[in-house]
């Protein structure tokens, strides 16, 4: 039966946080911050593979830091490389041989910095990536404003993680853009540059939060905090 993989991205050095640290490893409600994604992907049914990339300097740590969420469940480290690009190419010459032979039909990929995602909507960005060719969640973003302080008009929608996408298509994606040496602003950039797949948006999730700076990790530990009652 085919099945899926998740590439979680932990591979950035997160200064804007203000920790010491890589910020994946910060705690959220006593729980590194990376564990929460990589917990909620062993939740999700039909994942083949989980694959978190790393910087080298931190694959101790990060494996420290994931060892007692993992249970009996196996989670593949990579070394990630200078851009986010870099990153997921190494993650998906990890999976080549499974994408090959059948066994993952799709690649969902997600930031390790957005903790609070749900297993339900990585299940429907699968689900509709496994029919479609793609798909993107996407949330209405609201209260933004110009350069110069006017409110920006028009409808405008933040796009989140967990992509997924086709794996075959996705790798041969980026197969291509190895040998032209195209680095694209985000996966879905790589996937439309080179293959006719078209992008589904999802709907995406208020609590999916990014963590980039000290005020961001505030509002998850409230958010986890209230749902935990």
């Amino acid at each position: 039966m085919t099945g899926s993989a998740i590439v979680v991205l932990a591979a950035g050095a997160g200064s804007r946080v203000g920790a010491e640290m890589n910020k994946v490893l910060l705690p959220l409600d006593g729980i590194p911050l990376l564990a929460h994604s990589v917990r909620t992907a062993l939740e999700v049914e039909d994942v083949h593979r989980i694959v978190v990339v790393v910087r080298p300097e931190d694959r101790d740590q990060v494996a420290a830091a994931l060892a007692p969420y993992l249970g009996a469940h196996d989670v593949w480290l990579v070394d990630g490389g200078a851009e986010r690009h870099d990153s997921e190419t190494r993650a998906l010459e990890a999976l080549r041989p499974d994408i090959e032979s059948g066994e993952i039909g799709v690649v969902a990929i997600h930031d390790g910095a957005r903790p609070l995602a749900s297993a339900a909507l990585f299940r429907t960005a699968i689900d509709v990536a496994q029919q479609h060719g793609a798909a993107v969640p996407a949330l209405g973003a609201t209260g933004l404003v110009a350069l110069d302080g006017a409110p920006v008009a028009g409808d405008l929608v933040g796009v989140q993680t967990p992509q997924a996408f086709r794996a075959p298509e996705l790798l041969t994606a980026y197969s291509l853009a190895a040998t032209d040496g195209f680095v694209g602003t985000d996966t879905a950039a790589c996937l439309e540059r080179y293959t006719d797949v078209a992008i589904h948006a999802v709907d995406g999730e208020a609590a999916n939060l990014k963590v980039t700076f000290p005020e961001d990790l505030a509002l998850a530990t409230e958010l986890v905090t209230s749902a935990n009652g």
